[in-house]
Parts: C-alpha cells; sequence; structure tokens
C-alpha cells in the first residue's frame, strides 16, 4: 500500500497526521495541565490546513500519477483535523455539559456527512469539459479553522472553563454553553443544501 502513495498523498497523511498529535496534546493537557502542549494542539491545526491545501495543488501538478486512495484519504484525514480535533479543543477548554458534547457530536457527525456527501456527489457536480467540480454544496469542512481561531483567543484572555464567553444555562438534566453553538451553526452551515461556495 505504501507504494502506491503519491505525493499528494504524503501531504494528506501529514494533515492526519497533524489533527491527531492535536487531539492527544488536548489529551495530555487535560492530564497534566501543560499548556504549552495545548498552545502546540493549536498550531498543529492550521498546519493540517496548510497540508490540506497543498495536497490539492501537487496533485493537480502531478496529473500522470493518480493516485487510487487520494479522495477517501484526503475525507477522512479532514474528518480527524477538521472535523474530531476542534471538538475535541472545545471540550479541553471548558464545553463539557451535557448539551455542549451533544453539539460536538452533532458537528462531527455533520463534518462527516457533508465529506460523504461531497465523495458521492462530485461526479454529478463536475465540469463536462473539465472534471473539476465548480463549488461546494454547504461549507468545507476546513471552514472550522475559524472555530479553532476563536478558541485561540479564548485561551489567550483567559476565557475558558467557567470564563468561557456567553455563560452558561441549565437545561434540564445538563448544562449547555452558548459557545457550544458557534459547533451547531458550523455544523449545520456544512450540511447546507442550498448554501454553494465555489471551489477553488
Amino acid at each position: 500500500m505504501l507504494r502506491s502513495y503519491t505525493w499528494a498523498d504524503g501531504l494528506t497523511i501529514a494533515n492526519a497526521s497533524c489533527g491527531t498529535i492535536a487531539v492527544f496534546l488536548c489529551l495530555d493537557f487535560l492530564a497534566s495541565g501543560n499548556r504549552q502542549h495545548l498552545w502546540l494542539a493549536f498550531v498543529l491545526l492550521p498546519a493540517a490546513l496548510l497540508a490540506d491545501v497543498l495536497d490539492g495543488y501537487v496533485a493537480r501538478l502531478d496529473r500522470r500519477r493518480q493516485s487510487v486512495l487520494g479522495a477517501d484519504l484526503d475525507s477522512l484525514s479532514d474528518v480527524i483535523s477538521f472535523g474530531v480535533a476542534p471538538a475535541v479543543l472545545g471540550f479541553t477548554l471548558g464545553l463539557r455539559g451535557g448539551w455542549d458534547m451533544l453539539c460536538l457530536t452533532y458537528f462531527v457527525v455533520c463534518g462527516v456527512s457533508r465529506l460523504a456527501r461531497f465523495n458521492v456527489t462530485a461526479e454529478a457536480l463536475a465540469d463536462r469539459d473539465t472534471g473539476k467540480v465548480k463549488y461546494f454544496e454547504g461549507t468545507p469542512i476546513p471552514t472550522s479553522i475559524g472555530i479553532v481561531l476563536l478558541l485561540g483567543v479564548a485561551l489567550w484572555f483567559g476565557r475558558v472553563d467557567d470564563g468561557l464567553w456567553f455563560g452558561d444555562v441549565r437545561v434540564g438534566p445538563a448544562t449547555l454553553h452558548w459557545l457550544s453553538l458557534v459547533y451547531v451553526a458550523s455544523g449545520s452551515a456544512m450540511i447546507s443544501a442550498t448554501l454553494r461556495v465555489p471551489k477553488p
């Protein structure tokens, strides 16, 4: 299998690796309180985005060697780096109420669904002449980097745990932090059928 990897696939693996290590660093922070590791997790997610952008660029440069794994590998990597990792970051910084976890799960499920939909509709959406998909249905999952940046600002100003922006509310047996609704909005935008984003 390794021999079938292209240079673009290598960048896709780098994307997945950045997201996975970011998750491990969040877990390490919860266990040890080492804030340097948490900041490193924040740095790794923009690095994953860079790898994600570059893999598409490299794949277009080397059209002679098409990857048999490329599309699925890219989607699976994106789920880790732009779905699971941002959700784990939110949990790490204090979104730990029962409703918060439901919101974070909804966000990840929307990301998975959005990527699956793209994979099965890409051929139908592709231009007949160029074979290139002209637009995304719903926002691409890497837009979750905006949430990562928002959380980075919150951490910088110490607005985490009990100090999270907008506070929280008790709904039935569980707590909801209003900040969790950012994840709900992002996830909903990903699965929107009417929102069309031009594909670069």
